[in-house]
């Protein structure tokens, strides 16, 4: 649909804060007259997202992230220069910049693979700016880095511009208005911050949450619910029980209970849990919150 990323990531930065944490400073310098892109939201908000947790992981001491957006007019020149299949014309730029460790020219060269990471096992697992890669480039436009060692590095995301209106606010709650319920969901996740977003979501949505941090507590807390749990998300490997092996513990006990999958594609999640095999409802971390209420919403529809 057609987006104004001001609006956007404006309605967005409270979330972000919480993800970066008190020691990563969050400024935003966001355009006036942006021109509009062409995308979908949730999508851009996942984009957002990787980019951010990824400038986060760069600055293990803390340091200073930017988000900006600026209006662009990209030539003949410039795309021949960056070897890139643009088309001349307007675009929108959104930036990511950090202040953190940064990148030499070789891992520059390897970031957008699939599976590639710096980070130490169990840590990181080389998808999120692969996904980043893949919804730019599904949406018209480029990404671009530059980055020095020790001097950060700042992410450019190229969108073609486009003509109408964006979706307004008033107009985005009444296309959305189906995204609520009054349902009981199970969150299942030892990640106190993803929990805790995940019920900040689907809370404002008229859904009764019930919470629990792993498998062996999650069992409890079914047991000692009384009525109808109709949805579980559940994390994919966590400690004590992960959500493969509770949902089989709690089939019999509640066979009508959907089940949603979380992940951070850690390898151990795709090689050995199938989380990605045909028929499982499967949700990527970092949860853009417009994702997760259209999942939860499809999902308890079905």
């Amino acid at each position: 649909m057609v987006l104004d990323l001001n609006a956007l990531i404006t309605g967005f930065v409270k979330m972000l804060e919480r993800l970066i944490g008190e020691d990563v400073e969050l400024e935003t310098v966001l355009a006036s007259g942006l021109r509009r892109v062409e995308a979908d939201p949730g999508q851009m908000e996942q984009v957002i997202m990787n980019l951010v947790i990824n400038a986060r992981d760069a600055m293990p001491g803390g340091g200073k992230l930017t988000i900006e957006t600026v209006n662009v007019d990209l030539d003949e020149d410039y795309t021949k220069e960056h070897d890139v299949s643009l088309q001349p014309g307007p675009y929108v730029m959104l930036g990511v910049s950090d202040t953190g460790t940064g990148m030499d020219e070789e891992t520059r060269s390897l970031i957008f693979e699939p599976f590639f990471t710096t980070k130490e096992v169990g840590k990181g697992t080389g998808l999120g700016l692969a996904t980043v890669y893949g919804i730019v480039k599904q949406s018209g436009g480029y990404i671009w880095v530059y980055s020095e060692p020790g001097q950060g590095t700042t992410f450019k995301v190229y969108l073609p511009a486009v003509e109408g209106e964006a979706l307004s606010r008033e107009k985005e709650q009444t296309s959305y208005h189906d995204l609520t319920g009054s349902e009981t969901i199970l969150i299942v996740e030892d990640d106190d911050k993803v929990r805790n977003l995940a019920c900040e979501i689907l809370e404002p949505q008229g859904y009764s949450i019930l919470e629990a941090e792993n498998g062996i507590e999650a069992l409890r807390v079914s047991e000692e619910h009384g009525d109808q749990i109709h949805l579980m998300i559940a994390d994919v490997v966590m400690p004590k029980m992960g959500g493969r092996e509770l949902a089989e513990h709690l089939r019999p006990l509640r066979p009508d209970m959907k089940v949603i999958y979380m992940s951070g594609y850690t390898d151990n999640a795709i090689l050995r849990h199938g989380v990605l095999s045909p028929g499982i409802e499967f949700l990527q971390k970092p949860i853009s919150a417009e994702a997760l209420k259209r999942k939860v919403r499809e999902v308890l529809d079905q």
